[in-house]
């Protein structure tokens, strides 16, 4: 499945404020911590609890979101299949920046270890 240009915009216009306490509830209903859902937001973008409570609070796009983020090197790493697209086939960078963070949480969410989920290598 490609996602069309109007996905990509929606996904660019939604606010990083809408999104997050959905996965705050995600991951807390499985178990995880809010904690730890920072943790993997701060490694794939290297924003902070500060940086990351300013984003929420100026209700900052996903598109803003990501060009403000210092993508991890190692985010390539994250592959696979979220909301009926793979990863690897996604062509629009900003899509394929938020797709990686749902895989993230997503991961978290089933319980992988953090070790996984942070791709250490």
């Amino acid at each position: 499945m490609k996602p069309s240009a109007t996905h990509n915009e929606r996904i660019a216009r939604m606010t990083f404020a809408s999104v997050y306490p959905l996965y705050i509830a995600k991951v807390e209903k499985k178990g995880r911590t809010k904690e730890e859902l920072d943790q993997v937001i701060e490694w794939l973008t290297g924003f902070d609890n500060k940086k990351l409570q300013e984003l929420i609070t100026e209700k900052a796009t996903f598109e803003t979101f990501f060009k403000k983020a210092k993508l991890n090197p190692n985010a390539h790493l994250i592959t696979g299949v979220i909301c009926g697209y793979r990863i690897e086939e996604i062509e629009e960078p900003l899509t394929k920046q938020v797709r990686y963070l749902d895989k993230l949480v997503d991961e978290l969410a089933k319980g992988r270890k953090m070790e996984k989920i942070l791709r250490n290598t």
